[in-house]
């Protein structure tokens, strides 16, 4: 046995080991697909994924099973915590659901590929640089793409702030419409707590080319988390005013604002 089967053999479960290869994805000759993926990297990531979602966050994850099994989709949830855990968690969930498991690609904010190794990391997991291209591209090439249309506003907002939802931008109901992809809303309630923010300092942020500075604990905190998956949303590619596509997106955020509501009724504490 050679060292790197050894050390594979010792950190990957066969379990994981079998159900990654039963959910293969396209991959060229040097083990790479076009923007990244690597199937034995994600291996790697989904070992470590599933001690952190399952002993550390303690996810209980409802409606999975309602993302399609396949075709393009579009995975629209509300973003917080300062760091992209909640993308990590729902990737694991519907990467890890026992019938028909898809592996998601998530859209990931353009400060993240500047960071040196992260960025390569990030990418060999599934990750994608958030832009329309890459997101039309995914579409195209039928994948499931974890979007998240408050961007940065609502991965840094403070905890005063917290499960009050930002802003959505109008872009990915444009790429809903134009591919046919159903959107599915998700509803996440913890991630607001495990890194709480007081305050950002915005000219630290500045100076350092971050997209903020945030004043919290240096931790992340293990509060559990809670993902509520809805029911696929159709929409048709009807040429519409752009006021109308805006009714459409605020029918998504309304849903996701349910969602949210049902998480935190469904909590009974934080920790």
């Amino acid at each position: 046995m050679s060292l790197a089967t050894y050390v594979k053999s010792k950190l990957i479960p066969a379990d994981i080991d079998k159900h990654i290869n039963r959910i293969r994805k396209p991959i060229g000759s040097l083990g790479y697909d076009p923007w990244g993926y690597n199937n034995e990297a994600i291996k790697y990531g989904f070992a470590l994924t599933r001690q952190i979602y399952e002993k550390y966050f303690r996810v209980e994850a409802h409606g999975v099973e309602q993302v399609p099994a396949e075709g393009p989709v579009l995975i629209i949830a509300n973003h917080s915590g300062q760091l992209p855990i909640d993308g990590l968690l729902i990737g694991y969930a519907l990467a890890s659901r026992p019938e028909q498991p898809r592996i998601p690609r998530a859209m990931i904010e353009r400060f993240f590929p500047t960071v040196p190794w992260l960025g390569n990391l990030l990418n060999e997991m599934g990750a994608v640089l958030g832009d329309p291209v890459n997101c039309a591209k995914m579409l195209a090439n039928n994948e499931a793409v974890i979007v998240f249309p408050e961007g940065i506003r609502g991965s840094g907002k403070l905890y005063k702030d917290r499960y009050q939802l930002k802003r959505f931008g109008n872009g990915f109901m444009h790429l809903a419409m134009k591919y046919n992809a159903p959107i599915v809303p998700v509803g996440v309630v913890g991630c607001e707590e495990t890194i709480p923010a007081i305050a950002n300092i915005k000219p630290l942020a500045k100076a350092l080319g971050i997209p903020y500075a945030p004043v919290a604990l240096p931790a992340v905190l293990p509060a559990k988390v809670h993902l509520n998956f809805g029911a696929p949303m159709y929409f048709d590619n009807t040429e519409i005013p752009e006021e109308l596509v805006t009714e459409r997106v605020e029918t998504v955020k309304a849903e996701i604002s349910r969602l949210i509501d049902k998480g935190l009724s469904e909590r009974k504490k934080l920790f």
